[in-house]
């Protein structure tokens, strides 16, 4: 039977492949607050500000391609169970052809109805516009978890963290709540790897390997480790 490997990944294997990190350091979001591009109250407030906030997002993805950490990770299905969460709303994980991806904050290249958030469109186009309705007639809003909004995902996240052979970080913080504390659903002897090219700090983590590298540089040497180990 193949060993368990869930992979959590955050915005710093997308940077690699061009798509800019969530913030910068001044808490901006490409130039906007947060509190005016991703939260509930924005969208009643100003719907078209965000709505074109998420198409230049959108844009950025359509445009940008995986890159070979996403392809490692793609390889190493050939010997172990892979499975990825993330918190990246970009779509390259499966772009690259990994076979199970679990999205904890939406999808940007999906948009969903305003009346029943069950009503999930795959979406083609790169902008979506005042006017652009669901078959019930209702505004269609980017398919995200904007802050103050429930994450559906994370109980079916958990089940999966806690059958864990190998439990690995690529690229996140591990500052964004709930997603961060899905490290404590890790089973006591999960083997764990953090990818980051800063200062490792507890990261909630015990008994952890830190690879202080970049996403392409660092999940490659993961990858030719853990196949030497097979």
């Amino acid at each position: 039977m193949k060993k368990h490997i869930v992979v959590f990944t955050g915005a710093g294997i997308s940077a690699e492949s061009g798509i800019n990190t969530f913030r910068d350091s001044n808490g901006l979001w490409e130039n906007h607050k947060i509190s005016d591009v991703a939260t509930p109250e924005a969208w009643y407030k100003n719907p078209k500000l965000v709505l074109n906030f998420y198409n230049e997002r959108r844009k950025q993805v359509i445009q940008a391609k995986p890159n070979q950490a996403h392809i490692a990770l793609v390889e190493l299905e050939k010997y172990f169970k892979i499975s990825i969460i993330t918190q990246n709303v970009d779509d390259l994980h499966e772009r690259a052809n990994s076979s199970s991806v679990l999205h904890l904050h939406g999808e940007i290249r999906k948009v969903r109805s305003t009346k029943n958030p069950n009503l999930v469109y795959q979406w083609e186009k790169e902008d979506v516009f005042l006017g652009d309705k669901c078959e019930l007639g209702s505004q269609l809003r980017p398919h995200i978890v904007w802050f103050g909004e429930a994450v559906p995902n994370f109980e079916k996240a958990i089940h999966i963290v806690s059958s864990a052979d190998i439990f690995v970080v690529i690229g996140s913080s591990l500052s964004v709540y709930p997603a961060a504390s899905l490290v404590d659903y890790t089973p006591n002897n999960c083997k764990k790897y953090v990818i980051d090219p800063g200062i490792f700090s507890d990261y909630h983590l015990k008994d952890v390997t830190h690879i202080k590298e970049r996403a392409v540089v660092g999940v490659s040497k993961l990858r030719d480790k853990l196949l030497k180990s097979c």
